[in-house]
């Protein structure tokens, strides 16, 4: 049985004292009495209204990366450096994602001290309810954080950028950002590298040891000034054991570490088929982060306490989720990411001779450049002649089709042909899960035989005692029967005595003895 926690005692006896219930109540009425969700309805509203706050938070900072990337290539577009303006993508890249893994790290802070805060003022009712609370925050409020930028690069990157003499625009001068030419997978693997391998690096392993060892210090300080203040001259020189473990970091839970590694295991499993060295570089993570936990425990950290839990709580539906949310996420990376449908539809459907010549010709549409807006056209062309007609990379029909640049036949083939590999894909992905999850049972066939032998032995001990019993029983029901018997016979054989002796033929007195000798 849990017991309620100290704020939640303190809520209801504030309560108690604001109705004016200050009678002595009996343990039944006090049982009864427990907050409602009136009295949590300020803590609900404060927690919708900043977790919203927060996600949309996330998403400002990647937008105002989205705007660094567009102003900077810009920028960098007019340098008159050739270098520069060459290697344009890969400077905006890179900068851009590193400024990205720096606002995460910074907001992955925040949101574990607002996280602990919106449910202090939830007020949970035990303490397994408030830490489940708090873990479900924190891992809503560090998913956007930590997978916000790699969604946009992944599913919305170049799908918003219009079309030439249609383009959309940003503060009514710059262009969205499109993809590379080859299309955003690679984009996409080297946000996730250096987002990955930036937050295992800093956070995981970094912050680990240097903040313990720095509050470590800061108290050991802090501590020296108040001795020095209060000099006890019969204190011993040699600081005890019990000293040298107070001046340690206290050991606040293991959710920071659970939380690491579900953080570890969405980048590993969410994004896999788009970085697939990702499980290589978390093994060799926590190979490090091993040793490095086990040297905090023992000497950055004061003694934890035990507790017997069952299993890991919540935690596991959070990975049955992301599992889940896996599958499908790597479906739509190799369906609309990638351009492996696009390339499998060509070969089997639109190429002459089955192979991929002329698969780069089929995915260009052609404009009519006279068509551009006034203020738009490009200064100069690399070319000799008048350019009547240039190529982009979509499926819309040419201006002279009755429907120019609408979307083209070819077009709605592979958006089904996507559609259908993702359900496809993940009913394939689902079922064989369900199989091996079949195949590979959650308990060894020989320890299942074990248990099972154990528990036939218990039943035939048990069996053995019951038996042993009910012929104990039966023999004290004989015995007592066998002793009303007895009893019965001795009271007939006086009464037949009795009546005999004043019977005597003769009428005189015969004794109990001769006429029980007769009888």
């Amino acid at each position: 049985q849990e017991h309620p926690r100290p704020e939640y005692e303190t809520k209801l006896l504030q309560k108690k004292l604001k109705n004016k219930n200050i009678i002595t109540e009996s343990s039944d009425e006090n049982e009864k009495e427990k907050l409602t969700w009136s009295d949590r309805m300020p803590g609900y509203a404060a927690n919708f209204g900043l977790i919203l706050f927060m996600i949309m938070l996330a998403f400002s900072a990647v937008f105002g990366v989205i705007v660094y990337r567009i102003t900077t290539a810009a920028a960098l577009s007019f340098s008159t450096n050739e270098t520069t303006r060459s290697n344009v993508r890969v400077t905006v890249t890179a900068t851009a994602v590193i400024i990205n893994l720096v606002v995460v790290l910074i907001l992955d802070e925040i949101y574990g001290a607002v996280a602990k805060w919106l449910t202090e003022i939830e007020i949970p009712k035990t303490e397994k309810t408030f830490e489940e609370r708090l873990i479900l925050k924190a891992f809503l409020l560090k998913f956007v954080n930590s997978y916000a930028s790699i969604f946009y690069v992944a599913f919305f990157k170049g799908r918003f950028v219009g079309r030439p003499g249609r383009y959309v625009y940003v503060f009514e001068g710059y262009r969205m950002e499109e993809c590379a030419p080859g299309g955003c997978l690679m984009e996409l693997c080297i946000q996730l590298s250096i987002i990955m391998l930036g937050k295992q690096l800093i956070q995981n392993n970094l912050f680990e040891i240097g903040i313990p060892k720095l509050k470590k210090l800061l108290r050991k300080l802090k501590d020296d000034r108040a001795e020095v203040k209060e000099m006890d001259t019969n204190q011993s020189k040699d600081p005890q054991q019990w000293d040298l473990d107070y001046i340690l970091e206290p050991f606040t839970g293991l959710t920071p570490e659970y939380m690491e590694m579900i953080i570890q295991f969405g980048f590993v499993t969410l994004f896999v088929a788009s970085f697939p060295l990702a499980p290589v570089f978390a093994l060799l993570n926590n190979i490090i982060e091993v040793r490095l936990d086990a040297k905090k425990f023992v000497t950055e950290l004061r003694r934890p306490d035990t507790v017997r839990e069952k299993d890991i709580g919540i935690w596991y539906n959070i990975l049955s989720g992301i599992g889940k949310l896996s599958v499908i996420i790597n479906a739509f990376v190799i369906a609309v990411t990638s351009d492996f449908i696009p390339r499998l539809m060509y070969q089997y459907a639109y190429s002459q001779n089955g192979t991929m010549h002329g698969f780069i010709n089929h995915t260009l549409s052609y404009f009519n450049v006279s068509q551009l807006k006034a203020g738009t056209q490009p200064e100069n062309s690399l070319f000799s002649q008048e350019v009547a007609f240039c190529r982009f990379k979509d499926y819309r029909e040419p201006p002279w089709s009755p429907h120019q640049y609408e979307f083209s036949k070819q077009y709605w083939a592979v958006l089904s042909a996507r559609l259908a590999f993702v359900i496809l894909f993940q009913n394939l992905v689902m079922f064989l899960s369900v199989l091996v999850d079949w195949m590979i049972p959650d308990i060894p066939k020989d320890i299942s035989e074990q248990i099972k032998k154990e528990k036939t032995v218990l039943v035939d001990f048990f069996l053995k005692e019951e038996r042993e019993k009910l012929k104990m029983i039966e023999s004290f029901i004989t015995h007592d029967k066998r002793k009303r018997r007895s009893g019965t016979k001795s009271r007939r054989t006086r009464a037949a005595s009795f009546s005999q002796c004043h019977r005597s033929p003769k009428g005189s007195f015969t004794s109990f003895s001769s006429q029980h000798t007769v009888v």
